[in-house]
Formats: C-alpha cells, sequence, structure tokens
C-alpha cells in the first residue's frame, strides 16, 4: 500500500518536471551535510581539563550529555531555561567571539548563579560554530539549582 502511494507521489512529481526543479523521490536516510566537528574543553575547578568534541549546533549542554561528561547536576532543567545548573564561565575573547548576547531569561537565570562572572553564560544557551573550535569553558566550583530557590 505504502509503495503505490510513493509510486503515485513520484509519478506526479514526474509529470510536473517541466514546469519545477526536476527533484527524485527518495528516501532521506542520509544527512543532507555533515556537520563539522567542534573542539571544546571544560576546566573543572580542580583544575581537570575534558577535551572532547561536539557537532556545529549542538548547544554546551549537548556536549556534555552526549559524551556523557560527569559534571554533577549539570544542565538539571535540559535546557529549557529554568536552573541555572549550566552555568559556565568564558575568556574575555571567547565571550566577546559569541555570536548572539543573553536574552533576558538567561540574565534572570544567571543572577541566580553562583561565582557568577561578567564572562559566565549559559551553557544550554550558547550553541558551538566553526568560529568556536577549540573553546575553553571553566565549570563553576558550585552550581545553584534555581528551580529549588
Amino acid at each position: 500500500m505504502a509503495q503505490s502511494a510513493l509510486r503515485g507521489l513520484c509519478s506526479r512529481a514526474q509529470s510536473f518536471r517541466l514546469f519545477v526543479v526536476p527533484q527524485r523521490c527518495h528516501s532521506l536516510s542520509r544527512p543532507l551535510f555533515k556537520k563539522e566537528d567542534v573542539e571544546v574543553t571544560f576546566i573543572k575547578a580542580s583544575g581537570e581539563a575534558i577535551k572532547t568534541k561536539g557537532k556545529e549546533g549542538d548547544s554546551l549542554l549537548d556536549v556534555v550529555v552526549n559524551n556523557n561528561i560527569d559534571l554533577d547536576g549539570f544542565g538539571a532543567c535540559e535546557g529549557t531555561l529554568t536552573c541555572s545548573t549550566c552555568h559556565l564561565i568564558f575568556k574575555q575573547n571567547d565571550f566577546d567571539e559569541l555570536p548572539e548576547k543573553p536574552t533576558d531569561e538567561e540574565l534572570d537565570m544567571l543572577d541566580l548563579a553562583y561565582e557568577l562572572t561578567e564572562t559566565s553564560r549559559l551553557g544550554c544557551q550558547i550553541n558551538l560554530s566553526k568560529k568556536l573550535n577549540g573553546l575553553e569553558v571553566k565549570v563553576p566550583s558550585t552550581i545553584n539549582d534555581a528551580r529549588s530557590s
């Protein structure tokens, strides 16, 4: 049944071939383009450096989760911007390179974070790009889950 429906769609697309951009009917099982790896280093309060990789477009929270990095309590709200547990501290030059400025909602959550600095951001709000390759971020020694405040 499904195959005949697919054939019907493909044959209709072929009949309009003169009027639209030529196309093929096929499965999209492969990605349309490959996202580049971006290297990130998380520096724990102990000084331990955890080097890892994420994909372009991943948030720093995604990188921690996808690579099973053990950062106690990190990302408790799973990126819903309700906790401040993914608070990270950036070097000034890296902070200046971040493409997007923090929203009012992010700033409200950061106000509740421990060890807040001028270069603090929430990891769930920072998406990787090639420009951020080699990024180093410091993980504060303590976290504050704003949901329990």
